[in-house]
């Protein structure tokens, strides 16, 4: 696939976006393994999703395994994501590394492979400030200008509070059009910090509230389940722009509302956040087999335990979501 060479807007930033795993092989669990992405899921995934009427991808965050993929890895999901993606949609290649440099280094790589994007987060030794956070994001995006950027604002991996200074500040780094996003609290304030700036993307089960915020600009939402059937994603942004158009929620309400009772059985104890975070990337990976799918396979070491007790909700969750999907198909 060609390097990408043209920086994506705001403005086309719209619709369900799929969280993707990055597809391991059987062995993928044993530190000796040297090349772990299954090539021909990741295919089947893309062109799956694709098919399903998804309109964007985000990858290689936590349940995509960054941290644990090599850099050979890393190059090969991307490549084989971007080709079967074929320009249709838009893929993102998350370059979250320890540092400017690294980040700056894999970022270009993306682009040379054909991403159009990054879903960015910040770097993770030490906690950023205000100062230091801005600062990354704006390096990166003079080093790599065709770059878009989606902000991967997840306050706990980070340990940043992506306030609403923050966002005020990177707003006027053309790069910044998104963000992968969780603090509705928040969102009025940030949506006129940014003055339609960044689009900020919430999971689906939040997404109709972000739309009763600002119905016009928040049309975009992220979903991680979305890899346990992107059917149900899609049903999601189509019932909920309909909702918009005749100004009538009730099959929306309801909607989201089945949505999330697939979710709360992936939170240990449906609210235990702490412990989540703890082992999300194993949550979501068994969730998302327990769906069907999608074969996400094994986690990568070290984040290879989780307890069987939290697995139960997870396979919960899976089952749940693929039922919805095949329910609203019905």
């Amino acid at each position: 696939m060609a390097a990408n060479k043209k920086l994506m807007t705001v403005d086309e930033v719209q619709g369900a976006w799929a969280i993707m795993p990055t597809p391991a092989t059987d062995n993928a669990s044993d530190w000796h393994a040297t090349d772990t992405v299954d090539a021909d899921e990741v295919t089947r995934a893309v062109e799956g999703m694709v098919d399903a009427g998804i309109d964007g991808i985000l990858s290689l965050g936590t349940l995509g395994e960054c941290a644990t993929l090599t850099r050979d890895e890393k190059r090969k999901f991307i490549g084989t994501a971007v080709e079967a993606a074929a320009g249709r949609i838009p893929f993102f290649a998350g370059t979250t590394a320890l540092g400017t440099r690294e980040t700056i280094e894999q970022t270009r790589e993306a682009q040379d492979l054909g991403a159009a994007g990054t879903m960015l987060g910040l770097p993770m030794w030490c906690a950023a400030d205000m100062t230091t956070a801005v600062k990354f994001y704006k390096d990166v995006a003079e080093a790599c200008p065709d770059m878009a950027i989606c902000v991967y604002a997840n306050h706990a991996a980070f340990r940043f509070a992506f306030a609403t200074e923050f966002w005020e500040k990177v707003a006027d780094i053309p790069q910044v059009i998104m963000a992968k996003y969780g603090a509705i609290p928040t969102l009025a304030a940030d949506l006129e910090a940014t003055k339609g700036k960044v689009k900020f993307l919430p999971i689906e089960a939040m997404y109709l509230e972000a739309v009763k915020v600002d119905p016009k600009f928040c049309n975009a939402f992220w979903s991680s389940g979305a890899a346990c059937d992107p059917s149900l994603a899609s049903h999601i942004r189509d019932v909920v722009a309909q909702a918009v158009s005749s100004n009538d929620f009730a099959a929306a309400e309801e909607l989201i509302g089945e949505v999330g009772k697939t979710l709360w059985p992936l939170i240990p104890g449906g609210n235990n956040f702490e412990e989540f975070n703890k082992y999300n990337i194993g949550l979501e990976k068994e969730r998302i087999n327990a769906g069907g799918w999608m074969k996400a396979g094994p986690c990568r070491p070290p984040y290879t335990y989780v307890p069987e007790e939290y697995l139960d909700g997870a396979r919960a969750s899976g089952r749940g979501w693929a039922e919805l999907a095949k329910k609203v198909k019905a």
